[in-house]
């Protein structure tokens, strides 16, 4: 099954607007650096001197940038420099907002665009060793071009920004902090997490950058071979991501020692919260973790048009700490900020796993035999649509569970629980599976479920597998996508397993069916983390 032009050509649409909607409200920014000599140095007067550069990058390829400058340089002084790498598809002037007020606050900034991406040169290498080295070679001119100290080099970005500067941290050693907000420890286990493909994710980033830059040749190929479901070139796929993963190069980030600032959102899309909660618990530097409702990029997106958000502030206060040294106390605070997404209200651990204080425990008990291909009606909704209603409105995607057909969906309900359940980490499904044929998708739900049988998503997670022998049963466990959500007193929590969801590409033959059971000596279970 591969995704169809419709879903390809709505990822484009998608991309397009949001960049053209950061052009429009960043264009005063570019008119400025376009205007007369007199006017830029009034400008210059009344706040940090901007300038629109190009940079040599990675084996001489041209980099788009732009340096911020404070306002009071004289060329006697040497200020903290900040690096921050473009994201996916956007326009070198995606940080102007935010790297004004960093130099208004004494850094110097230079925001460039990432390579194979508008102006800049080159072909979009998706985060690997070119792009780690154009990092450094921008750190270099940094240095040598602006009044940037070299002991206080900190480096940060929204998405693909995120990702270069974490693998940035594990092969430059001058890099002293981290942002990365929005974006990837682990690559492979963000758009093929359960061994599954999350189409419209992939159809996103192929069709964004196909739009705004240069896909190299690696990467159509990559995509190509994602969307066939080609299993031949699955190791290929592997390797390839882990080459661009942050969590390959732990140790290097470990020995450097920056300190890592995390931010990262509930429904993100691209890059499920899993895989930072597991990177960030394996640092040992100073480190910081934020969860926020949302999709990706949006916990920052306020920020970028220069209007208060919180994501931004605390990044400035890490810089401001570990690179000016201001003691700020965000070294003793809880490094673990989590924000509800049924009450919008911010909760600190001491760390991740101190997030969940109990764990309710669901049993799948009987048998139950569901047919594939169908959609049942339970979904995980639509890439930033759907987080983003639950952002804003607290609508999560939601289904009807009493009409949801028992022939395409396994159902377990908990019992009505008498007080409210702060679900809370990390939810894990253990079962055992049957199936007609050696391949299959199903993908795990859990709903919040009121007294007339409506469900709100709390979290789900698809699972693949392949070369399993027909009519033998195997042992199935996964991890959902970690969250903070409340359940009402009154509702039950409800566990929904089908075969089919937008979001991803199944893989379960014509006519196929699954079994799920649970055997006395392994008992089936859906173990729930919980806040007392």
């Amino acid at each position: 099954m591969t995704p169809s032009r419709t879903t390809l050509r709505a990822a484009i649409g998608t991309v397009s607007a949001a960049v053209l909607a950061t052009t429009v409200l960043i264009a005063p920014a570019t008119a400025e650096a376009a205007a007369p000599e007199s006017a830029r140095t009034a400008a210059a007067a009344a706040g940090p001197d901007v300038r629109f550069v190009d940079l040599e990058g990675d084996g001489g390829v041209t980099l788009k940038a732009n340096v911020f400058t404070p306002a009071d340089a004289d060329g006697t002084k040497r200020y903290p420099v900040i690096v921050l790498p473009t994201s996916w598809a956007m326009p070198q002037v995606e940080y102007m907002a935010q790297a004004k007020k960093l130099a208004d606050a004494g850094y110097v900034v230079v925001g460039y665009n990432s390579r194979g991406f508008w102006q800049s040169g080159g072909q979009i290498e998706t985060a690997g060793p070119q792009d780690i080295a154009d990092a450094s070679k921008v750190i270099d001119w940094a240095l040598a071009h602006t009044p940037a100290d070299p002991q206080k080099v900190g480096m940060g970005g929204v998405s693909y920004g995120a990702g270069i500067s974490l693998l940035a941290s594990a092969f430059d050693k001058r890099i002293k902090a981290v942002a990365a907000l929005s974006g990837w420890a682990n690559l492979i286990d963000s758009i093929y997490s359960g061994r599954t493909q999350h189409v419209q994710a992939a159809a996103m980033l192929g069709g964004a950058g196909a739009l705004t830059g240069r896909p190299s040749p690696e990467l159509q190929t990559i995509l190509k071979n994602f969307f066939a479901s080609n299993l031949a070139k699955e190791p290929d796929m592997i390797a390839w991501g882990k080459k661009r993963s942050p969590a390959t190069y732990l140790d290097r980030i470990n020995a450097n020692g920056a300190a890592i600032m995390l931010g990262n959102a509930w429904g993100d899309s691209l890059f499920p919260p899993n895989q930072y909660a597991d990177f960030y618990e394996k640092l040992k530097g100073p480190k910081r973790l934020e969860f926020r409702p949302g999709d990706h990029a949006t916990a920052e997106a306020t920020g970028l048009f220069g209007l208060p958000n919180d994501t931004w502030t605390n990044t400035e206060r890490w810089f401001d700490h570990y690179l000016k040294g201001v003691d700020n106390g965000i070294d003793r605070e809880s490094p673990v900020l989590l924000k509800s997404r049924s009450t919008g209200a911010y909760e600190g651990y001491k760390s991740w796993q101190d997030v969940p204080s109990a764990h309710r425990r669901i049993e799948l008990d009987g048998s139950q035999r569901i047919n594939t291909n169908w959609d049942s009606g339970a979904d995980g909704g639509i890439i930033f649509l759907s987080s983003m209603l639950d952002q804003f409105l607290r609508l999560p995607p939601m289904a009807s569970i009493p009409l949801l057909p028992r022939s395409l969906a396994a159902v377990w309900k908990s019992e009505r629980y008498a007080t409210g359940q702060r679900v809370r980490g990390t939810t894990h499904l253990h079962t055992t599976m049957t199936s007609t044929a050696e391949s299959g998708t199903a993908i795990a739900y859990l709903y919040d479920v009121g007294p007339l049988g409506l469900g709100k998503l709390v979290t789900h997670a698809p699972f693949t597998f392949h070369d399993k022998t027909p009519d033998q049963p195997f042992g199935v466990d996964l991890d959902l996508f970690s969250t903070a959500y409340d359940v009402p007193a009154g509702h039950r929590l409800t566990v929904v397993v089908d075969t089919v969801d937008p979001l991803y590409i199944e893989h379960n033959p014509s006519g196929a069916r699954l079994t799920f059971s649970s055997p006395a000596d392994d008992p089936s279970y859906v173990s729930v983390p919980v806040r007392d």
